[in-house]
């Protein structure tokens, strides 16, 4: 995953076509490692540098949110919404609202809740208005439901049956080890949707 603050140079040393940065908030480390696998999607495309950026930090990283193509947002889903500190982030954007800096860049989101449903549903649509009075351009997930018949499993990839973004559950009595890898695989199918679509964008 790539160091918080840094666009990292990739090392086959290849010209960097497309930067993305991912900002997240994490409660207790589960949408952290969600962000992760974000991360390694994206970074796994040819021609994409991604930068991970913490919610609580952003404020050393206006520039690298105003350089970046594409902007994924992630925040776990507490009482049906984004978690507090990550809607500090959303109103700290409103400058950059304001001159419509973010324009027509693409975005796309990720949540994590302990319950099945959690109302994460909810969060993404939270955070895809955000990214819409930004003048953004919003990337949805791009698979169907997984675990949805007779023959479906939890192994499948969004077995949680989201749309507009990653859908993620983790229990409430385990820690971010525990995730489903299943989850962890649609995160990065969002990071890499998201970075094979900003290189369409030349």
């Amino acid at each position: 995953m790539a160091e918080r603050g840094e666009w990292p140079i990739r090392p086959t040393g290849e010209i960097v076509m497309k930067k993305i940065a991912i900002v997240y908030h994490s409660g207790y480390g589960h949408t952290a490692r969600q962000a992760e696998h974000v991360a390694k999607g994206a970074a796994s495309i040819d021609g994409v540098r991604v930068q991970s950026i913490g919610a609580d930090a952003v404020d050393a990283h206006w520039d690298d949110l105003a350089a970046a193509d594409a902007i994924i947002f992630g925040a776990p889903t507490y009482m049906g919404s984004v978690s507090a500190p990550f809607k500090s982030f959303m109103d700290a954007s409103s400058k950059v609202w304001f001159g419509q800096g973010w324009k027509d860049k693409l975005a796309a989101g990720f949540t994590n809740s302990a319950s099945q449903s959690g109302d994460k549903l909810s969060a993404l649509m939270q955070l895809s208005v955000f990214a819409a009075q930004h003048g953004m351009t919003w990337v949805n997930l791009g698979l169907l439901p997984g675990n949805n018949n007779s023959k479906g499993s939890v192994e499948d990839l969004n077995r949680l049956g989201g749309f507009v973004g990653a859908m993620a559950q983790s229990n409430a009595d385990e820690g971010a080890e525990a995730m489903q890898l299943s989850d962890l695989r649609t995160a990065e199918h969002l990071g890499a949707r998201v970075a094979q679509l900003a290189l369409r964008l030349q």
